[in-house]
């Protein structure tokens, strides 16, 4: 590979197996950090759409400005992503993310007590800063600074097969607590559980194997890596991803019954994609032992284009619609386990964080964005260009990875 930025041999020692001692308490955390992704998931991010019916009617305003709320704090998270991503490179995970449990059930509980859309676009906006504190990124730069090559793989997997059941479980379950208590009160309950099972887990079993590396090092790869094509490359390719996913998750449901499913097959179809994600997770991680990761995925998002594209032509038939919703699902989710290999694979782990960190700025704000823009132009033009863009830019993210792997 052709780059300006030095081989990861050259700029950081070889990674050795570790002891069993730190293997043990490595899995530890995996298991710790695994429980934290699926109710910070849950609590901070799916809950929102079960809350915005309730808080509609409560503080008197309409569907889309309670909506901005989540978009909002989505926005924030991403704008903070770069900073998370320095601190953890320089003192670890275990205090940012203790300090965002903190913050992520403080905020909540603030939430159970907004009574107009200020408040809750306040709330809503501190709720992204803990996300930017102690969601992936976060988690995932814990791992990357603790385990070898050998074993990181697994270890990520492990996370993201778990918390990938997080809206499974949390959908449902704030469902039942807004019908049982008022959405309120199930705020309330959801910031104790958060609270009380992050707070502990965060400050009690994370811990970091290695010293950072010295803070003008850490800077010279970032700035090494920021001026390089793959770099830039690899920006555009989880963008592009990002936003695609995220338009699928938010119109898969309305698309299907626009193509004339009934409301109850396409909210199942659409739920195949939680599951899925676990599919395709595995499916990466084993191909990875044997097949550049970038070539994997580059495979994968060009599948899901080819998904969309022929969606409208054979969605209306429901074996055509289940199909295509399960060659889109096997990349639901990928990208998570794929930049943490690809960026260690390329520029080491001493800059890790920064480096997802400001990858995430871009990919994290198209989640939030792309939505709104796929709305609008359903509105004005149609699905069928909806499902044009989106497979476009499943196009342009498999290409990107291409053209990655080749530099």
């Amino acid at each position: 590979m052709n780059s300006t930025v030095e081989p990861r041999e050259s700029r950081e020692p070889a990674e050795s197996a570790a002891p069993p001692v730190a293997a043990t308490h490595g899995w530890r955390m995996v298991a710790a950090l695994a429980v934290t992704q699926t109710i910070g998931y849950g609590v901070l991010y799916y809950a929102f759409s079960v809350f915005l019916t309730p808080m509609t009617r409560d503080l008197r305003a309409t569907g889309a400005q309670v909506a901005a709320g989540l978009t909002i704090s989505i926005l924030i998270a991403a704008l903070c992503a770069p900073l998370a991503g320095r601190w953890l490179d320089a003192r670890g995970g275990r205090g940012l993310m203790t300090a965002g449990s903190i913050l992520g059930a403080t905020a909540v509980l603030a939430w159970s007590r907004v009574e107009n859309l200020f408040q809750l676009y306040a709330v809503s906006a501190v709720i992204g800063v803990a996300c930017a504190m102690v969601l992936y990124e976060s988690a995932f730069a814990v791992i990357v600074s603790w385990f070898d090559d050998k074993s990181r793989p697994n270890a990520l997997l492990a996370i993201t097969i778990v918390a990938g059941f997080a809206s499974a479980i949390f959908l449902p379950l704030t469902g039942l607590l807004v019908e049982w208590y008022g959405w309120r009160q199930a705020l309330v309950i959801l910031a104790l559980t958060y609270g009380l099972t992050a707070i502990p887990l965060h400050a009690l079993v994370l811990r970091r194997r290695t010293h950072p590396r010295p803070r003008h090092e850490r800077d010279g790869i970032v700035k090494a890596a920021t001026r390089t094509r793959p770099f830039w490359l690899l920006v555009i390719a989880f963008t592009a991803n990002g936003g695609a996913v995220a338009v699928m998750s938010v119109l898969l449901i309305t698309y299907l019954i626009h193509l004339g499913h009934t409301p109850v097959l396409a909210a199942a179809l659409a739920g195949l994609l939680g599951v899925l994600s676990v599919t395709g997770r595995l499916l990466t991680t084993g191909l990875q032992r044997r097949l550049p990761a970038a070539l994997i995925a580059a495979a994968i998002f060009a599948l899901q284009g080819i998904a969309v594209l022929l969606l409208p032509l054979l969605g209306r038939t429901v074996p055509g619609a289940v199909g295509c919703v399960l060659l889109f699902g096997l990349g639901f989710g990928i990208a998570s386990i794929t930049l943490p290999h690809l960026l260690v694979d390329r520029y080491g782990t001493a800059a890790y964080a920064t480096l997802s960190g400001r990858i995430a700025v871009f990919s994290v704000a198209d989640k939030a964005l792309a939505p709104l823009g796929a709305v609008a132009l359903a509105q004005t033009t149609g699905y069928g260009w909806v499902m044009g863009t989106v497979a476009a830019a499943c196009a342009l993210a498999a290409g990107a990875l291409l053209a990655y792997h080749r530099v």
